[in-house]
């Protein structure tokens, strides 16, 4: 039996063996709840998107310049992201916002690695997926987290470079990473190592809705 406290959202699972016993297992779990206790409280911090509160968009805090009187387009200016329209739904308007950058950012970096790697790309989106930072399928098909776009450039750019370089690569062999590393013009460990420490805040980001 094995349990674990998921970074991404604090969902804390109880994986049992095949054929197990589940009352057993749910007693077993119970005697484990001070341990539970201690990893949830060491979970990263929500960080709903409040007027006067920090949005972190490509490794930078913004602030959130809010004022009704605004007109609904937002903008990025100056450390600030300038935002109009109702308090209420403020949230979801910025949100919504993100992941049309982010859409817009990673499929011009996607083509960009494309044609360096002298490769095909099929369809670029992005969804909300907590498995995964990007997929690529064999038909050449790009799906991203659009989260990406709240992390530092270098890391969404490791990681448009990483799916791309499965379509040369459909696997995760040296010959995969020397791809990656040729079209990245760098190692990417660096950023790898940012996604595995950092990465399971950015799925705290915008928990206010």
């Amino acid at each position: 039996m094995r349990l674990a406290v998921d970074p991404r959202d604090g969902v804390v699972r109880l994986t049992l063996p095949r054929r197990a016993a589940i009352g057993p297992a749910i007693d077993w779990a119970e005697t484990q709840r001070g341990w539970v206790e201690a990893a949830l409280a060491k979970l990263p911090v929500a960080r709903p998107i409040v007027a006067e509160g920090r949005f972190p968009f490509e490794g930078e805090d913004l602030l959130v310049d809010w004022r009704a009187d605004r007109p609904r387009t937002i903008r990025r200016e100056d450390g600030r992201l300038v935002v109009g329209g109702p308090e209420e739904g403020l949230e979801q308007r910025v949100l919504r916002w993100a992941r049309r950058e982010a859409l817009a950012v990673l499929a011009e970096e996607t083509r960009f690695f494309a044609t360096k790697a002298g490769v095909t790309i099929g369809r670029i989106g992005v969804g909300d997926a907590r498995s995964r930072w990007g997929s690529c399928a064999s038909n050449g098909d790009i799906r991203y987290s659009w989260r990406l776009i709240l992390a530092p450039p270098a890391v969404r750019q490791a990681t448009v470079a990483h799916e791309v370089a499965h379509r040369l690569h459909m696997d995760h062999s040296p010959a995969f990473h020397a791809a990656v590393k040729r079209l990245l013009g760098r190692d990417p460990a660096p950023e790898r190592r940012w996604l595995k420490t950092e990465g399971a805040a950015l799925y705290w980001v915008g928990c206010g809705s």
